[in-house]
């Protein structure tokens, strides 16, 4: 009677696919080595995207199901859609996602050279423990547009992530010398305007004698042979430093992938990759929406409070003659972004009965926020329900999710934003051990569990 009355997590290695597990994960291996920044994985994404026959949106266009559609939002997120078989009046199946991560961003005038060697200023992004990124290797990512005689240039910047390349750092402090630091709290153990990115040391050959930066000289040199910049062309770049590391499995068993970058790639790509497989006409149009900025708020032009998306699903709505409004209010999101994971080292901040638990399949999150559930949308029954029958319907193992003890911090995600769009939209994602760190953890039948669920969303009538 108990196993029909009672809910509990369990692990879903009965109910998985061992091999099909572990194919899929090689897969989002190799994307997360690609899109380490929120550039290189909308790149990444199209490109797949692109290999099964989507085909960019113009405004004009006309819209007919089975269409298969995208549009890049300034090279740092993407609309995927899949024309349904019904009028987009009667709503869009939407997953929502972002791209983003916490990194390091380099300044605008980042390059100084001191006491023989040469560093870049930088400002970390997003909420990082500042510690966490000091003694580890490091590549530099990122856009440089080289502004000369009145023409731009737009030249990609990668260095690290080939074995050949040279890695960057952020120096720590010797254990010999920091009693005093050791007695810092954590957040002030390290200070932002010490996380600077050590360059180099060697002196120009092309210095005059008296000349005061010489190794400063020497990296300006070296950019402008291999990107064509100068000083000042930093004020027209955006670059930031990541983790120098790829992913890679972990344990005995490879259940888990370490990597960078799981917040929260590991739901945009389940998210876009159970569309992108689904070569059937679906129901109802599909929608996979990554966005940037989440991270620090969801602002700006390609952040999710941006009209982006809302001029992109009003032009479709306009190709069929339909209201906007209409579509809004009879669409359904589930905003895939990442939960914590009950680590038992940490158990007195986590609460047992709610908190995801690895393995146990796709995590549906009613709530998110903190202080009394601020900043979230809060589920609404009768979705929580119709999420439910979607996944079990189709066998997905899912669990439900909370992020740790009420009064212990919280955080939130894009859901809010997309309910204030009139969308019913529920939390949906993968849980994450170490979240923000790095090096992050994930177990992979958590991520296959995420695809197969997003995709049974999109399937469904």
């Amino acid at each position: 009677m108990s196993s029909e009355l009672f809910y509990d997590k369990k692990p879903g290695f009965d109910k998985a696919n061992k091999a099909a597990v572990m194919a899929y994960a090689e897969g989002y291996k190799a994307f997360l080595d690609e899109g380490k920044t929120e550039r290189d994985a909308t790149a990444a994404i199209v490109r797949r995207a692109e290999a099964a026959g989507y085909q960019p949106w113009k405004r004009g266009m006309d819209v007919r199901p089975g269409d298969k559609l995208y549009q890049i939002n300034r090279d740092k997120g993407v609309i995927l859609a899949h024309i349904g078989r019904t009028s987009l009046a009667e709503g869009v199946h939407l997953t929502a996602a972002h791209l983003d991560a916490p990194r390091i961003d380099i300044r605008t005038v980042p390059l100084y050279e001191q006491e023989g060697m040469a560093f870049f200023k930088t400002h970390y992004y997003g909420g990082i423990k500042k510690y966490q990124w000091t003694a580890i290797p490091l590549e530099l990512r990122g856009v440089v547009c080289v502004c000369k005689d009145g023409k731009i240039e737009r030249v990609p910047v990668h260095i690290g992530n080939k074995p050949e390349d040279p890695k960057f750092v952020i120096t720590d402090l010797l254990i010999h010398l920091a009693s005093d630091q050791m007695t810092k709290k954590a957040t002030e153990v390290i200070k932002a305007e010490n996380m600077n990115i050590l360059l180099g040391s060697m002196p120009s050959e092309n210095a005059e004698k008296d000349e005061k930066n010489k190794i400063k000289l020497a990296i300006l040199e070296y950019l402008h042979q291999e990107y064509g910049m100068s000083e000042v062309d930093f004020l027209s770049a955006e670059l930031t430093c990541v983790p120098a590391f790829n992913a890679c499995d972990i344990g005995f068993d490879r259940s888990f992938v370490g990597a960078y970058g799981h917040d929260d790639r590991v739901c945009s790509y389940p998210a876009a990759t159970a569309l992108i497989d689904n070569a059937d006409v679906p129901a109802h149009t599909n929608m996979c929406l990554l966005v940037d900025k989440e991270e620090i708020g969801s602002d700006g032009v390609t952040g999710m409070q941006s009209r982006a998306f809302d001029t992109f699903l009003s032009d479709l709505c306009r190709a069929q003659g339909v209201l906007p409004e209409e579509c809004f209010e009879h669409s359904i999101c589930l905003s895939a972004d990442v939960c914590n994971a009950y680590d038992p080292n940490y158990a007195e901040v986590s609460e047992p009965r709610n908190d995801a638990r690895v393995n146990c399949g796709l995590a549906i999150i009613k709530y998110t926020g903190a202080r009394g559930k601020s900043g979230t949308s809060d589920a609404s029954a009768e979705l929580m329900a119709r999420v439910r029958t979607i996944l079990d319907g189709a066998g997905v193992v899912w669990q439900t999710g909370q992020l740790g003890r009420v009064d212990q911090g919280g955080g939130g995600t894009v859901a809010m934003y997309l309910a204030n769009r009139n969308i019913d939209t529920v939390d949906a994602g993968v849980p994450v051990l170490s979240m923000h760190a790095p090096f992050e953890v994930i177990a992979k039948l958590d991520l296959y569990m995420a695809y197969q669920g997003f995709g049974a969303f999109y399937r469904a009538e």
